[in-house]
């Protein structure tokens, strides 16, 4: 067998890239995009969750999805192979290898399906029956189908020479494992809800699990006040338009950069009623982009970053909201700069200390920087920024003595 040069076990992923989305047209369902990524790169997601070392594609060409799927691989430090049908497998998986076997066109959730495997035992996962055929999932008996996901011994690669060389590479391998004694394991109830675990056919299909999996993410999310409300309510009215767009979390971001930059011009020319909207506006996009590019890097399998961009525009949105009162109140004459610059900063700091230490439903109106730039652009209104930017930030003072302190751990 080639490759008998290594001594070491790996966990390989195998993926196949072989079944076109519709008939006649030759992309593959593997292609087919949800939540900003095609699912195969979901399927990359699932790969990095089971600690895969490497990827094995088993597709009939290349194609410019194929090599986007490779670099995102080999970006997340796993290695990368092709393989044109069942034949060459043998010569990337040697039999002391783990194989993690993935139908072609699933969508799963990777916090679904981890649990479901103990450890390094081979397991064929499995699902009851009824509702299972009609998604399109394989009957194993009378009452349970596959549910598209399996772990099984390198070894069992072998036996694909026993098969046609054009034959369903996953179908194949899931029929050599049941007669080679491996275990059926059920997937969980709860696993098989909503988005979590579904098998994926065309575009009509892949838009509607997109719904139904932006619908779970975000829906029970609660707290974050008037801007994340709105923005969860956007994502949810918007998202999936805006991630099969692609870029979005990008596109959201850099309309932050915009409004604030206007914001900016219109605080210069003394407009800072509609400079507060701006930045009003601004929040929402900043929430908005969070939701969103949680949702891109779940697709995608990657860790958030030690500091995520949407708090970086966070900041940038309190610079802003900062400089606009600050251009509300005109400085006195003789009126130190400290005394000038006080209320504004204080208020700010405020808002992003009081949220941290004090407990309580009404703390989150202290942090929430939509409701709070639209109390200002109403106060602008009427020129009175100044004692409303005091009144805040004594209430918040009076909250955080008041209130509750946070636990901690």
């Amino acid at each position: 067998m080639s490759g008998c040069w290594r001594f070491f076990k790996l966990r390989i992923a195998l993926l196949a890239i072989t079944e076109p989305a519709l008939a006649g047209q030759p992309r593959p369902r593997a292609f087919l995009r949800v939540g900003g990524a095609t699912l195969a790169q979901h399927q990359l997601g699932l790969a990095l969750a089971l600690d895969c070392q490497r990827v094995i594609c088993v597709a009939r060409g290349t194609s410019p999805e194929l090599i986007a799927l490779q670099h995102a691989a080999e970006n997340a430090g796993l290695q990368f192979y092709i393989s044109t049908g069942s034949r060459p497998l043998s010569g990337l998986v040697t039999a002391q290898d783990e194989l993690v076997v993935v139908n072609e066109g699933l969508f799963v959730d990777p916090a679904s399906v981890v649990p479901c495997f103990d450890g390094t035992t081979p397991a064929v996962l499995v699902q009851p029956v009824e509702g299972a055929l009609t998604e399109g999932f394989e009957r194993i008996d009378l009452n349970r189908a596959g549910a598209g996901v399996m772990q099984i011994p390198g070894r069992l690669v072998e036996n694909l020479h026993e098969l046609p060389s054009d034959c369903d590479v996953p179908s194949g391998l899931m029929r050599i494992a049941l007669q080679s004694g491996v275990a059926m394991r059920e997937i969980p109830a709860p696993a098989r809800t909503a988005a979590n675990w579904r098998m994926v056919h065309d575009d009509t299909e892949a838009h509607g699990v997109e719904i139904e999996w932006l619908r779970a993410r975000f829906s029970q999310v609660q707290g974050g006040g008037t801007g994340a409300a709105i923005a969860r309510h956007g994502v949810l009215t918007f998202g999936s338009s805006l991630l099969h767009a692609g870029n979005a979390s990008n596109v959201l971001s850099a309309a932050v950069l915009v409004a604030l930059s206007i914001s900016g011009g219109l605080a210069w020319f003394g407009a800072s009623l509609f400079g507060f909207l701006l930045v009003a506006l601004a929040g929402v996009l900043v929430e908005s982009s969070r939701l969103l590019r949680a949702a891109e890097r779940q697709s995608l399998g990657q860790l958030p970053p030690a500091i995520p961009r949407a708090d970086a525009l966070g900041w940038l949105v309190d610079l802003a909201l900062g400089g606009l009162m600050l251009a509300s109140v005109p400085r006195l004459f003789g009126e130190t700069l400290l005394s000038w610059l006080f209320p504004p900063v204080m208020l700010i700091l405020l808002m992003t200390l009081v949220p941290r230490v004090v407990a309580g439903g009404p703390v989150r109106l202290a942090g929430d920087r939509v409701l709070i730039a639209l109390v200002l652009a109403f106060a602008a209104a009427f020129g009175q920024v100044e004692p409303v930017v005091e009144i805040m930030a004594v209430a918040l003072v009076i909250a955080g003595m008041a209130l509750p302190l946070r636990r901690q751990g």
